[in-house]
């Protein structure tokens, strides 16, 4: 009963550096690899509010000393921000973060003024996007897509 005891009074140390280090760490290493870039989103986003939560412990690590359930509640934290069953960094980042940061509002200034407009009312995903499409099939096919859906949306 004893070891139980005392892993229990131990587990965040034993189960912390797993779950707040390495694993986001591995899982950094594969989104930088992967196509897609939702994961870097998630990652990216854990890894600023890691820091921020760093930041907070150590400037407060003297008030913080008083409560001895703050390991744990910083683990259980963790925990959500990296599982990726809840991929709370992703939802922290979607729901609170995007809609008071503005990202993106750089568009490249080799395209004609009016296309820079456009692009910069859209959102960063769909900018990306488009900025994808142009960098492979060149702006001109992309001023007959625009055109083709111009006269489509005039149609009806």
């Amino acid at each position: 009963m004893g070891v139980i005891k005392v892993i229990a009074g131990h587990l965040d140390a034993l189960i912390g550096p797993g779950v707040m280090l390495l694993y986001p760490l591995y899982a950094s290493i594969r989104a930088i690899e992967s196509p897609s870039s939702l994961d870097d989103q998630q990652w990216l986003t854990y890894w600023v509010l890691y820091s921020l939560i760093t930041l907070f412990e150590l400037s407060t690590w003297k008030v913080l000393q008083w409560f001895p359930l703050w390991p744990y509640m910083k683990l259980v934290v963790c925990l959500w921000l990296v599982l990726p069953t809840f991929n709370g960094a992703a939802y922290i980042y979607e729901n609170y973060v995007r809609k008071y940061v503005q990202i993106g509002t750089f568009v490249n200034t080799s395209y004609p003024e009016e296309q820079r407009r456009v692009l910069q009312m859209m959102s960063l995903d769909a900018r990306k996007s488009v900025e994808r499409y142009i960098e492979k099939h060149g702006l001109d096919a992309f001023e007959r897509v625009v055109k083709a859906a111009e006269k489509e949306a005039k149609k009806h």
